[in-house]
């Protein structure tokens, strides 16, 4: 999912934002714009080089109605350089981008049983502790793990699950 062309774009996309504080317009228009390729047709469309360009900015300002100006133009200029494919990266990305600037760190956290409300509230604040921001948990399961969690945050990858565990046992055993 690390696409270099997305990570550029929101760059550029997150700079506009900060100069006309507009992170909120931004984020809501950026979701306009990826619920264009949530249709497998409209991206069989967009990615048709058949059709005109034209045609497409027409279609597809006809769906951003309620968008600004600039990102309307975003879509013109990946529509052009062939480049929708990395709409829905560039929309998480975004998202991501937005919290950052709130302070807040998004932090994928896998366990091996869905946590509930209160076992959510202490992972988030045992990752507060350790990165020293407030956490946003994007959460995933896996019962290959076993137990326990295993956190990404960034490049920062925290791995506390029972089956790692295991392995360095195993590793140690070996060495032994």
């Amino acid at each position: 999912m690390a696409n270099g062309s997305a990570k550029r774009y929101v760059q550029a996309v997150v700079g506009l934002a900060r100069a006309g504080r507009s992170f909120e317009t931004w984020q809501h228009d950026m979701h306009q714009i990826g619920q264009l390729v949530t249709d497998r047709q409209v991206t069989a469309f967009l990615k048709n080089p058949s059709v005109p360009n034209e045609t497409k900015f027409k279609a597809v300002d006809a769906v951003l109605g309620e968008t600004s100006q600039e990102a309307r133009n975003l879509a013109h200029m990946l529509i052009e350089r062939r480049r929708t494919g990395i709409i829905a990266e560039m929309v998480t990305r975004f998202d991501e981008a937005v919290l950052a600037e709130q302070g807040i760190v998004l932090a994928d956290v896998t366990t091996a049983e869905p946590l509930d409300e209160a076992g959510q509230q202490s992972v988030r604040e045992q990752l507060r502790r350790i990165v020293g921001k407030d956490v946003e948990l994007r959460l995933h399961t896996d019962p290959e793990i076993i137990g326990g969690i295993i956190a990404r945050i960034g490049d920062q990858l925290i791995d506390g699950s029972v089956i790692n565990q295991l392995r360095r046992l195993r590793a140690r055993l070996r060495a032994a």
